[in-house]
């Protein structure tokens, strides 16, 4: 089976991103959690949160994209 980049219902803290993204990649959502507050400090917060919320509204919800 084909993974998809998907937000979860299951693991997400906020809109499910960071956790579809661990789905997909492999690796455990806390590491990615981690490193992306690690990289909101240098990179001044915007662009981070503005990837972010793109992607929150152009990622389909975890049972959406299995139809």
């Amino acid at each position: 089976m084909k993974k998809t980049l998907a937000r979860t219902r299951s693991d997400r803290k906020l809109a499910g991103v960071l956790g579809g993204l661990s789905r997909t990649v492999g690796i455990d959502p806390i590491i990615l959690r981690v490193a992306f507050v690690l990289l909101l400090i240098p990179t001044g917060f915007f662009p981070l949160v503005v990837v972010y919320a793109l992607l929150a509204f152009v990622l389909p919800n975890e049972e959406d994209s299995i139809r």
